[in-house]
């Protein structure tokens, strides 16, 4: 095969000098799936990187990341009470939900010690890295952001009349990195300017990469990946851990001989059906549901969580009942 009679330095060369692996694989005159393959041979052989221009982008998007001034963790210490997790949001303007005002109805009730947004609360619909599907439209991105402040707002004040002292923490989500990713791409001389970052938005929430509410409890968005990620997610992590992302809305209990622990998957705030959505899933069932989830501590100890979700458009279902939503 041809891939044989390219020497490794001629397979370096080319990958450094194209502007993309397909660019590369073109000029070898290779498949480009082989000239993966060959790239790792030759890495595993020479116990060093290749590195493409397009890796470079990579890391540069990498770095924003994790520059967007968040502490990347953040601990809480909390031994006993109730914290309650939502994620998913996708605030669009004019959509409140019967689970998002379930949500306030649950911080009213049970007056938690936290209240964690774990992620995508901003969607980002029109600075998406997606192509746009026809002629469909999206709010601008003026519009998401009031929606998201109102709505942030609304949670923010319910939290702080039922408890004080309350801890708003924010994880961030792929759709909320969108905000920065797009001005860092296209606008990086405003770099540190306030208000392009998404944070500078929501001053009363503390962001985060993951928060740990206790030693054996950690939130993050997003960890493993697909049907099983639940299962999977607490496996990896070796502790309870609660992810949004996949909006599947879900708890999955793991024992072994150091007990129990859960994968616990706090579904949409947003409707499945939702505007939001409508497009890209093209009408499609979708394997998803709205809630939240309400986590109970005793002596740090997490009891068997519990899931709210919608039982009707003024309802939601929770430890038994049916609980109606005033509107």
């Amino acid at each position: 095969m041809k891939t044989s009679r390219v020497s490794d330095d001629e397979v370096i060369r080319a990958i450094a000098n194209s502007k993309s692996m397909q660019a590369a694989s073109n000029a070898l005159g290779l498949d480009v799936s082989a000239l993966y393959k060959r790239r790792r041979n030759i890495e595993h052989k020479r116990k060093e990187k290749i590195e493409a221009p397009t890796d470079h982008k990579k890391k540069q998007y990498e770095h924003l990341q994790i520059s967007l001034t968040h502490p990347h963790q953040n601990n809480l210490g909390i031994l006993n009470g109730v914290v309650i997790v939502f994620s998913d949001a996708h605030f669009w303007p004019g959509v409140h939900t019967t689970a998002y005002r379930g949500l306030l109805w649950a911080i009213k009730e049970l007056q938690p010690k936290a209240v964690i947004a774990n992620g995508d609360i901003f969607d980002g619909a029109g600075i998406s890295r997606h192509a746009r599907i026809g002629w469909s439209s999206a709010p601008t991105v003026i519009d998401e952001l009031k929606a998201c402040e109102l709505a942030m707002g609304e949670i923010e004040e319910t939290a702080k009349q039922a408890r004080s002292n309350v801890s708003l923490i924010w994880p961030l989500g792929n759709h909320d990195a969108r905000f920065e990713t797009f001005l860092a791409a296209n606008a990086p001389q405003y770099e540190h300017v306030k208000g392009f970052s998404l944070k500078d938005h929501f001053p009363a929430w503390q962001p985060c990469w993951s928060v740990w509410i206790n030693e054996t409890t950690c939130v993050k968005h997003r960890f493993k990946g697909g049907i099983h990620a639940t299962h999977n997610n607490t496996l990896w992590a070796g502790t309870t851990i609660v992810t949004g992302h996949l909006h599947s809305l879900k708890v999955t209990p793991l024992s072994d001989y150091r007990g129990v622990r859960y994968g616990i998957d706090t579904g949409t705030l947003a409707e499945p059906y939702g505007p939001q959505f409508r497009d890209y899933t093209e009408n499609s069932p979708l394997n998803w549901r709205s809630g939240f989830a309400v986590l109970s501590f005793h002596n740090g100890k997490l009891i068997l969580p519990e899931l709210v979700m919608p039982h009707g458009p003024d309802s939601i279902e929770f430890r038994g009942r049916v609980i109606p939503l005033t509107k």
